[in-house]
């Protein structure tokens, strides 16, 4: 570029930059990937400025039609940044007066890069926040597709990792779900407080220049501008925010790695992961580790430490910016990243798990699962359910002394500690029996699981 040595606040200086700080404070490497965005941005702003007649119109045209040739460059890979010029903003604009003269510099008119970068990283945000949206969508599609094939699958339910009660499988993946429509609320209530325009704050105070934000608000396609120019170029509450919410959901993934790490395990046996989800040992030929969901177990934490980043950026700082804010970008890119790799892998894997429903069944026989049905027929019989639950432990005793499950006792040793029981007890000590009682909105029973999915795939995009 001819003008690669000349920076806009240049002018200020007596010497030159010291080559380490100029590397050190440079922050082209990471934001050029707001490039995109900065363009649109800029046409935006130079449409205005013609429109309003702060600059003249052919000015604004000529601008326009350089930053579309910019950004074809860019997306066509044959731009050359330059970390001299600092970050996107002067690269692009070094590029845009290198292409048309001296009109390119008119583009400045009425910002300053403060403005500009909220105004980019707002824009950047909200179109990652539509795709996880999309990305989140997809993996609940997947969930409702094996939930369906599952709604009579019996399977252990776990409180403390130990077998509780009986739930069925579809039961199961349906809290997935629920989990993940929490998750949605959250991005899209978020993406309000993301879609507020900054650009016209300046550099803090606003400009003098009569602009037309909200032209530049409906161009861009904001819901609306920020109302004080001291807090829009400031503040990164938003991205924090997202952040916030995208650490939920690697949260959520998390848990849901940590089971299927269990249930692939040969102690449990419950799924079969997707070959291409899982590789091989180096020693062990045997050897099929769910590295998938592990590393998503990880980098759950890798999110979690770009929130505890952005919210340590921003405790200490007084209004209004500080180049402390460049260091905003490089943990939110990372954050959106690991959660868009993370989405992509589950939304193809989870629709591809296979159940084993014997070994799930064998498992929910095991442990006593059935011992809280015992309980609620001694109090429909008329027992007072601590009394009940004093009893059925003393049942779970005797079952654990002899090896045996509840529903292997006798008759006889049912009456000799619960007088009222009678031989229609052995109908709420089976497995189906038990997930079938529990028949009511928001229960594990088949026929309110399949109409949960109905419900789902109804309300779904």
């Amino acid at each position: 570029m001819s003008n690669d040595n000349e920076r806009l606040w240049d002018g200020r200086f007596a010497e030159a930059t010291d080559a380490f700080v100029e590397a050190f404070t440079a922050s082209v490497s990471f934001d050029q990937q707001l490039a995109q965005f900065d363009i649109e941005g800029s046409i935006a702003h130079a449409t205005m400025l013609g429109r309003c007649g702060i600059i003249a119109e052919d000015t604004a045209t000529a601008i326009v039609d350089g930053l579309r040739g910019i950004g074809a460059d860019i997306a066509a890979g044959n731009f050359v940044w330059s970390q001299h010029l600092e970050d996107v903003h002067m690269n692009i604009e070094a590029a845009l007066t290198d292409r048309i003269g001296e009109q390119g510099k008119a583009l400045h008119t009425g910002r300053s890069r403060n403005d500009q970068v909220a105004t980019d990283v707002r824009m950047y945000l909200r179109h990652h926040v539509d795709q996880i949206l999309s990305q989140v969508t997809h993996l609940q599609q997947g969930l409702l597709q094996l939930a369906s094939q599952h709604v009579h699958t019996i399977m252990p339910g776990f409180t403390h990792l130990q077998v509780a009660q009986p739930v069925v499988f579809g039961h199961h993946l349906m809290a997935w779900y629920e989990m993940l429509s929490r998750d949605k609320e959250r991005l899209v209530d978020c993406r309000k407080r993301v879609n507020v325009l900054p650009l016209g704050a300046a550099a803090l105070a606003g400009t003098s220049f009569p602009i037309d934000r909200l032209l530049v608000a409906e161009l861009l396609h904001f819901d609306r501008v920020a109302e004080n120019s001291l807090d829009a170029v400031s503040d990164r509450d938003f991205a924090i925010e997202f952040s916030s919410a995208a650490s939920l959901i690697m949260m959520h993934l998390s848990r849901w790695s940590e089971e299927l790490i269990l249930w692939a395990s040969p102690q449990f046996g419950f799924v079969n992961l997707p070959d291409r989800y899982c590789t091989g040992s180096s020693i062990m030929p045997q050897k099929k580790n769910p590295d998938v969901p592990e590393l998503v177990r990880g980098k759950s934490a890798r999110v979690f430490g770009g929130l505890i980043t952005l919210l340590t950026l921003m405790k200490g700082q007084p209004l209004a910016y500080n180049k402390d804010n460049q260091e905003d970008k490089e943990p939110l890119i990372d954050i959106i990243r690991t959660l868009e790799d993370t989405l992509t892998a589950f939304g193809d894997m989870i629709p591809n798990i296979e159940a084993n429903p014997e070994a799930m069944r064998s498992a929910a026989a095991k442990g006593f699962a059935t011992a809280t049905d015992l309980a609620d027929y001694l109090v429909r019989k008329g027992c007072a359910f601590r009394d009940a639950h004093h009893r059925v432990g003393r049942l779970v005793a005797l079952a654990e002394s002899r090896k045996v499950d509840l529903s292997e006792l006798s008759l006889e040793d049912f009456q000799r500690e619960s007088p009222e029981i009678e031989s229609d007890v052995y109908q709420s000590l089976t497995l189906e029996g038990s997930v079938a009682a529990r028949n009511h909105l928001g229960g594990t029973a088949p026929e309110t699981v399949q109409a949960a999915i109905e419900r789902a795939q109804r309300q779904s995009p």
